[in-house]
């Protein structure tokens, strides 16, 4: 059976690829014989990078590229034949301008189609927030499938390929094609301790999944109710934090913030908390997001963990009035204690909370193996949940309204769940003191400079 060779775009600090060395000692035990290795990644923030590259096994400093994907030549990558890439969401959010393909980085996931029409994977995955479904009405996404479906097609007729790559986009094949499944995953119900909900879709080669006969589906939830899922108190406190644990540094509060945190109870904000203290209260107009001073509900899963925002969005402990760690967030994220981030702590507040989960990749790629080698598994009945086919055929007539028919229910709440847990960016007091506002600043500035991968 086949070791597959995976490149990664938009990498992150390692979330997939960290989630698919899980997937292949899950998936042997389940019967498979084939596997994934690192092959390239490319990531545009050095710190990210580095973190990469100190914990993903065979990932080198030749192995990994610091670059901006609209200047990186994917002529220099080595061989591979599968794919993973999580396009910046920020143009897709459902918090901030929802400038979908009109955005900064809404057109960015074209450089993923490059690569695809460029060396033809056998399958890939591509990863965003739920809020992709619902930009431009709908039709953005639609566009973004049909190029995902068939890139040799998309690539050919987009000017910034054809004059990058030269006589090179002449061996591209008009005719190259992908067998999509796209679906909104509510990771708590895959085990995770966090209420994160991301639209995944996959690939396979059509030729491939011709010749195997197999179709990509759905892995069943692990964790559907409630009352199964992973607690915020579970992911923290079951096997205690090492005080000396990487990335496990405590934020210093002024007494106002320690204060206000001390009269909101687990699980409320800053918003639906009714203070005594009227200095307590928040002066702040429009800024009503139920993350501004948080605290996690410790008997369920927490809401999502985010990269950027300014005081007040850190993500605060239920019991204790502080905000959490860096190395607790990653708990939530579901990275292992082992798992070193590199960098300042907002450098590495933003790595984590732009993350994919190891363990939400770990689902789908142990999946995906198990499709390609005929191995059986449990599958969601009631998906995949987003019409790719109705998508693509509203984009093709520009048609909002039947784009917007072919997403369910199931997604458009998820947008509106979303919304109220994504962060604000609302400059308030500074969570800490002695430099605190320096932090803040630079959190920000990295935010609005860096095309961010996913907004939490």
């Amino acid at each position: 059976m086949p070791r597959y060779v995976l490149g990664e775009m938009f990498s992150g600090p390692g979330g997939i690829a960290l989630g698919a060395e899980q997937a292949n000692r899950s998936a042997a035990e389940a019967g498979c014989q084939s596997s994934t290795a690192h092959g390239w990644a490319v990531e545009y923030h050095p710190d990210t990078s580095q973190t990469y590259i100190r914990n993903i096994a065979g990932a080198t400093e030749s192995s990994v590229f610091t670059a901006d994907v609209r200047e990186f030549d994917l002529r220099q990558v080595p061989d591979f034949n599968a794919f993973a890439f999580g396009f910046p969401c920020n143009d897709f959010s459902t918090v901030g301008e929802h400038r979908g393909l009109e955005g900064d980085f809404g057109a960015l996931y074209t450089y993923g189609v490059h690569a695809l029409a460029l060396h033809s994977p056998e399958w890939f995955i591509a990863e965003n927030v739920s809020g992709l479904s619902r930009a431009n009405g709908g039709r953005a996404f639609g566009k973004i499938l049909s190029a995902l479906r068939t890139p040799g097609a998309a690539a050919l007729t987009d000017p910034n390929f054809t004059e990058f790559y030269g006589d090179d986009a002449a061996c591209v094949s008009n005719d190259l094609e992908y067998e999509l499944v796209a679906h909104l995953y509510r990771f708590e119900q895959y085990g995770l301790p966090q209420k994160r909900h991301r639209i995944l879709i996959t690939g396979i080669r059509k030729d491939v999944a011709i010749e195997l006969g197999v179709k990509f589906r759905v892995p069943a939830p692990t964790t559907p109710l409630p009352s199964q899922q992973k607690t915020a108190r579970e992911a923290l406190e079951r096997d205690p934090i090492h005080p000396g644990a990487y990335n496990n540094h405590r934020i210093s509060h002024p007494q106002s913030v320690i204060d206000r945190l001390n009269a909101i109870e687990p699980g409320k904000n800053a918003f639906n908390t009714i203070f005594t203290d009227e200095s307590l209260r928040l002066n702040v107009k429009g800024a009503t997001l139920s993350n501004i001073y948080r605290r996690l509900n410790p008997d369920s899963p927490s809401y999502t963990v985010t990269g950027s925002g300014g005081g007040g969005t850190h993500m605060y402990h239920w019991a204790e009035p502080r905000a959490l760690t860096n190395r607790e967030r990653a708990r939530l994220q579901t990275f292992p204690d082992r798992f070193e981030f590199i960098g300042g702590r907002p450098s590495v507040r933003r790595q984590v909370g732009m993350a994919v989960p190891p363990d939400g990749a770990q689902a789908v790629v142990e999946a995906m193996l198990k499709t390609l080698d005929g191995v059986g598994y449990a599958v969601d009945r009631g998906g995949p949940n987003v019409d790719v086919d109705t998508l693509i055929h509203a984009y093709e007539i520009e048609d909002e309204r039947t784009a917007t028919e072919a997403l369910p229910d199931l997604v458009l709440l998820s947008d509106t769940e979303e919304a109220a847990d994504s962060t604000g960016g609302t400059e308030l007091e500074p969570d800490a003191v002695l430099g605190s506002r320096e932090v803040d600043v630079e959190a920000k500035n990295a935010a609005e400079a860096i095309p961010e991968r996913r907004a939490g």
